[in-house]
């Protein structure tokens, strides 16, 4: 069965780097775009970052420039590697993946057919 696995992140001091793994399970994986959302209990679900089938990226405002998303499909997995992180990164993130058949867009959360559990990233000042 399909399943998105994240790993990485935890607790990080403002200014400071981590990384984002998502380990996934599903057949065809090179083809699906996959995308980073994340989420707080006080603001709605946000598109972080995706990647394309043919590697090229999208960013939300607040991650370009300090968040790189790449994929290698060698290994089913993707990343998300966070740098100069700030307090208001402080969320879950979450690993999504969405069909080749659909929109690829940060906007289009709902386009995303599988979700992982999530994996929190705690900025500390």
């Amino acid at each position: 069965q399909v399943r998105l696995v994240e790993s990485g992140g935890g607790s990080v001091q403002a200014g400071g780097s981590t990384r984002l793994s998502c380990a996934a399970s599903i057949p065809g994986y090179s083809v699906y775009c996959m995308g980073w959302f994340r989420q707080t209990p006080e603001r709605e679900r946000e598109g972080v970052a995706l990647i394309r089938r043919d590697h090229s990226t999208t960013y939300a405002d607040s991650a370009l420039g300090r968040f790189t998303i790449s994929r290698d499909n060698a290994k089913n997995t993707l990343y998300l590697q966070m740098n100069s992180v700030k307090p208001d990164d402080t969320a879950r993130y979450y690993c999504a993946a969405a069909a080749p058949l659909s929109l690829c867009t940060l906007r289009g959360a709902s386009y995303f057919t599988y979700w992982g559990q999530g994996a929190q990233v705690t900025v500390s000042t």
